[in-house]
């Protein structure tokens, strides 16, 4: 039970905080759609609550994805915030469709202007509010894993430049939320037309609309995830240490280089040659240094190295311009 207590601590404290608000806002936009009927509130709570379920998986894989290895799992446990991640979609591929249907049927049927307005409204700004402060807040800490500053109220819109660089689940609740603050602002303004226009379908309207919104981020996360759970290459890390490799005068050509993508962290697999007249004594010493420098890089986990006899030909080809910053280095 310690164990465990340990490891939750060390979760993904945005997707907590986004279980946490979700599952708020799920309950009062179903007390809201209770007493007036509105179909774009029924979407948002449907929305709300799947999320709520959503992150809650994703924050405790987060958190099992770094349990220690084990003699019987000897590359760890990293890879299971993706498989998390992918039965957390299937929740939200559900409501997604149900969301959808009951805002056809209410397209095709509407039942006319629904009731409480300022109730709907005033739940629905709540969650504008709420929501908007969880993605800020994913979008900072998308930063932080990019190393990157904070930006002010642009974090946002600079996030979106690192979204390939953050981690599974913190990736997972910035596209959500960004979805989620969407669909407040939808159907807040759906109540409204509806309200001095008459025009009740659009109702139905935005609740198809957010729920193919909803099905953007079920495509979008369970691709990432598919390709997280195989096994991806980061190239971009790739090339960096390929870089660091090189640099290091002992080393002659690179053989072969791997950096995978464990769940939040990455391995790497080197084979490199070296002068044939070096020691085993120097080669360990060459072996140390470079393991240490490999494992000085942002999410690097493991290192294995191995080395073999210098043929004479360079012929690492993957190598591109060294990065134009640090911010791949811790």
């Amino acid at each position: 039970m310690a164990e465990i207590l340990k490891l939750l601590k060390d979760g993904n404290k945005p997707s907590l905080l986004a279980a946490g608000v979700n599952a708020f806002l799920g309950l009062i936009k179903g007390i809201a759609f209770f007493f007036t009927g509105n179909v774009a509130m029924f979407a948002e709570m449907m929305h709300s609550l799947g999320d709520a379920a959503n992150q809650f998986f994703v924050y405790i894989g987060s958190a099992l994805s770094k349990k220690a290895p084990t003699k019987q799992f000897p590359s760890g446990f990293g890879r299971i915030v993706n498989l998390v991640c992918l039965f957390a979609v299937i929740i939200v591929a559900i409501l997604s469709y149900e969301t959808v249907k009951e805002g056809w049927h209410h397209f095709i049927h509407p039942t006319g202007e629904s009731k409480g307005m300022l109730i709907a409204l005033g739940v629905l700004f709540i969650g504008i509010i709420l929501e908007g402060t969880v993605l800020a807040k994913a979008g900072v800490e998308i930063l932080h894993e990019a190393g990157q500053e904070k930006a002010g109220i642009s974090t946002i819109p600079k996030a979106f430049a690192y979204l390939n660089r953050a981690k599974p689940a913190t990736k997972l609740v910035f596209m959500e939320d960004l979805v989620a603050t969407g669909g407040n602002v939808l159907a807040f303004g759906a109540i409204l037309i509806a309200h001095f226009t008459g025009w009740a379908n659009i109702e139905g309207l935005v609740s198809m609309i957010i729920g193919c919104m909803m099905f953007y981020v079920v495509a979008k996360v369970f691709l990432d995830n598919a390709r997280g759970v195989i096994g991806e290459t980061d190239e971009e890390m790739l090339n960096h240490i390929a870089h660091l490799v090189l640099d290091d005068p002992n080393i002659k050509d690179i053989v072969r280089l791997e950096v995978i993508k464990e769940g939040e962290f990455l391995h790497v697999e080197l084979v490199a040659e070296a002068d044939a007249n070096l020691s085993l004594a120097f080669l360990d010493d060459v072996r140390d240094h470079l393991t240490e420098v490999i494992l000085s890089q942002k999410g690097v986990s493991k290192v294995a190295i191995l080395f073999d006899e210098d043929d004479g030909k360079l012929e690492w080809k993957h190598i591109g311009n060294r990065p134009a910053n640090s911010t791949l280095e811790q």
